[in-house]
């Protein structure tokens, strides 16, 4: 009996040793786990008419690059979907028929919803039927030689109007006189914000998506560091103005310095006033800084149609938003909640 006593007893502490043991291993595998080495992942596509980089940090490289495969699908899938520019688009559809009726589904829907809050926010101003205006100073066309003359911008102004453009059940209609959509002021902010949906989804928890006029961000750079965007001087873009930082946020950027024609020798730029038929000149550029790429890319378009104290007042009361405005004078207006740190 006592012979087996010490048998039991020897088994009981071989097997408390053992135990010890495998959480010891355990303990070591979590913790090499957890010290992966968080890398950095880049890719850059070419859609929506310009280059577009997505950047991941994680420690899974294979998640990294299969995360931004799909976020890239996702930006093309909406390209393709409701992009102007392609004919094959719902609203490449719509601007080519006859009876000018497509139907919508429920992100159509939702869409244009959106779009008509921007519309009525910014006074009737901000108007995706636009593009006949644009056409007629040479945007998308052949360079123009000569400013458009009164007539030619009073023609077009007649084709003008988004309260024309409804949604009645599931069809998006445009009523006579207008003709046409362009979705380029607020499409490629929705595909980028749907896109860091997509990186979300997988799992990626630090990221970065630029398209150069719409950014957003997955929470911060690794070791808690806030993302620095470099904010472009409207005045010489090749030169930085000042820094913002984004911590999880979204950012849209709409300047007389992105796009422009050139007429005997003096640059216009692509942000029209329909009432006037020309680029609006108190503005060079307005950021909008926000938890949504989409709704921050429409704001921009519209805040730079509307007089600066109100596009202030307005963010202010609004504690999610941050915003900043360079003037015709290069003087700088920003919400007091927006840290701008100037070069």
């Amino acid at each position: 009996m006592e012979k087996l006593g010490m048998n039991l007893l020897k088994t009981k502490l071989r097997t408390n040793m053992l135990k010890k043991i495998f959480v010891l291993f355990v303990s070591i595998v979590l913790l090499l786990g957890c010290n992966k080495e968080i890398k950095k992942f880049e890719s850059e596509k070419f859609l929506f008419g310009t280059y577009i980089r997505i950047t991941v940090y994680d420690s899974d490289e294979k998640l990294a690059r299969e995360s931004m495969e799909k976020a890239f699908e996702e930006i093309a899938r909406i390209d393709q979907k409701f992009n102007s520019k392609v004919p094959e688009s719902v609203i490449g559809r719509l601007n080519s028929s006859e009876n000018k009726s497509v139907k919508l589904d429920e992100e159509g829907k939702y869409l244009f919803n959106e779009v008509n809050k921007m519309y009525e926010l910014s006074n009737k101003k901000y108007d995706i039927t636009i593009e006949p205006l644009l056409k007629t100073w040479g945007f998308g066309e052949v360079a123009k030689l000569s400013v458009p003359t009164f007539e030619e911008i009073k023609k077009v102004q007649e084709v003008i109007d988004f309260s024309k453009v409804k949604i009645e059940g599931d069809n998006l209609i445009i009523e006579s006189p207008v003709k046409s959509i362009d979705t380029g002021s607020f499409l490629k902010g929705y595909a980028v914000q749907k896109a860091k949906e997509k990186l979300e989804e997988k799992g990626i928890k630090s990221a970065f998506i630029t398209s150069i006029s719409s950014i957003d961000v997955i929470g911060t750079k690794p070791e808690n560091k806030p993302w620095r965007i470099g904010v472009q001087n409207p005045q010489a873009p090749d030169q930085i103005l000042g820094v913002v930082e984004l911590n999880n946020e979204s950012m849209g950027v709409s300047g007389d310095y992105q796009t422009y024609v050139e007429i005997d020798g003096k640059r216009y730029h692509h942000i029209l006033d329909k009432t006037t038929g020309y680029p609006i000149s108190d503005k060079k550029m307005v950021l909008v800084i926000c938890d949504n790429a989409f709704i921050a890319d429409m704001y921009s378009t519209a805040f730079f149609t509307m007089p600066i104290e109100k596009i202030i007042s307005y963010a202010e009361k609004d504690q999610k938003m941050k915003v900043l405005v360079v003037d015709k004078e290069m003087r700088i207006f920003k919400s007091k909640n927006l840290e701008f740190f100037e070069k």
